[in-house]
């Protein structure tokens, strides 16, 4: 399975591509930042990043896109930002007919560093021992964007595809199951994570 994540942001905009043969092997495809300047037009930044995002979906091919699911935040100007991004994500998977996994911060932590609550350089360190590469994935937006797709490969084992898209939205009975002698440590973390920030409404500081 090809994975494509995304890691929104107007000024950088992370994407990250890796391969999953179902099981803990992970390689990186590709990794790139979308860039944008704080003083264009909102929606001029935004084509930007949509073209970034259709280039990356055309050329790459994945098999599912992977954003990180934004939450209502102190900094509203950020979020709005943030949010339309992930809007743009949605939208570019809707109409390429490509399955969609939205996933918290604390879930992509979890999976990666088994830390819900791991600090950024903990999220690097860990992409680049999964993928084994030669040095963490810079700037932190690529590290962020890897981090996601490698949650979303490894939630595979915890998640049918087809339900993918349902259980972002759905309730307690759609939350991915903790327990079950097919998930590895990991996989439970990130679905005890993802039950915590259900429960209590996870807030984490946001780029612009």
């Amino acid at each position: 399975m090809r994975i494509m994540g995304v890691d929104p942001g107007m000024t950088r905009c992370g994407i990250g591509i890796v391969e999953s043969n179902g099981g803990r092997r992970i390689s990186m495809v590709a990794v790139d930042v979308a860039r944008t300047k704080p003083e264009m037009a909102p929606h001029h930044r935004l084509l930007m990043i949509w073209n970034a995002i259709e280039h990356a979906i055309k050329f790459y091919k994945p098999d599912v896109l992977a954003v990180e699911r934004v939450f209502a935040q102190e900094n509203v100007r950020s979020v709005t930002g943030t949010a339309q991004v992930a809007g743009i994500v949605m939208l570019a998977a809707a109409q390429s007919g490509l399955p969609l996994g939205m996933h918290t911060p604390s879930e992509v932590k979890a999976a990666v560093t088994g830390n819900g609550r791991a600090e950024k350089a903990q999220v690097q360190l860990m992409v680049q021992r999964i993928l084994t590469l030669d040095e963490p994935p810079r700037p932190r937006d690529a590290a962020d964007a890897l981090a996601i797709a490698i949650c979303h490969a490894w939630r595979g084992g915890a998640l049918h595809m087809e339900d993918t898209d349902r259980s972002q939205h759905g309730g307690a009975g759609m939350l991915p199951r903790a327990e079950g002698e097919d998930l590895t440590p990991a996989q439970r973390m990130w679905a005890n994570a993802e039950r915590l920030s259900r429960r209590h409404g996870a807030v984490e500081p946001k780029k612009p």
